[in-house]
């Protein structure tokens, strides 16, 4: 039996037990109000990290956890349904979530990073890409996101750390939204 056999055995365990058949039909908001995006380490899985169920929180996970431009257009197309489908609940956050000793730190490594760059892809977003210190890393996607236009300026936006070694998660930027920041700039 392949891995894949085991988890297609667990996936008729869970259809049995229900737990589908909790979570309300579209349109709703996760139950817990949060959007995480989370790194595609599985030593960083959400659900484990937070004890979310299904149907707590939105997920995305990508390389790092890095906000891409189809993160953004995730996010816009998620803000623009609340927005329209159910204007009067409260907003979601969306959290940032880099973690130490992640994979993407081998991009650092002009020399790994180089074999790469051979295939097609560009040096200066793999590097940017990196995330040697998540306290260094977060906050430069936290405000990707609050400037991004597409994206609604209610969604409050915060970025934390994941430390792989003890399992804590650290805020390293405070929830705000776009419009809160305007609200509190002079003039």
């Amino acid at each position: 039996m392949s891995d894949l056999d085991h988890l297609l055995v667990a996936n008729r365990r869970f259809a049995a037990t229900g737990a589908k058949d909790r979570v309300p039909a579209i349109p709703f908001l996760p139950t817990r109000q949060v959007y995480l995006l989370t790194c595609i380490d599985p030593r960083v899985d959400p659900a484990a990290l937070f004890e979310l169920d299904l149907g707590d929180a939105i997920v995305a996970r990508t390389v790092g956890g890095r906000v891409t431009d189809a993160v953004l257009d995730d996010l816009a197309w998620i803000s623009y349904l609340h927005e329209v489908k159910t204007p009067d609940e409260p907003w979601f956050e969306f959290v940032v979530i880099h973690h130490t000793d992640c994979g993407t730190g081998l991009m650092a490594d002009p020399e790994l990073r180089a074999g790469f760059v051979a295939r097609g892809f560009d040096d200066a977003t793999l590097q940017r890409t990196a995330v040697l210190d998540p306290a260094r890393t977060v906050p430069g996607d936290v405000q990707r996101v609050l400037e991004a236009t597409t994206v609604s300026g209610d969604v409050a936006v915060s970025g934390y750390a994941y430390d792989v070694a003890t399992g804590l998660v650290t805020q390293v930027v405070a929830p705000t939204s776009r419009n809160a920041v305007r609200s509190v700039q002079p003039g």
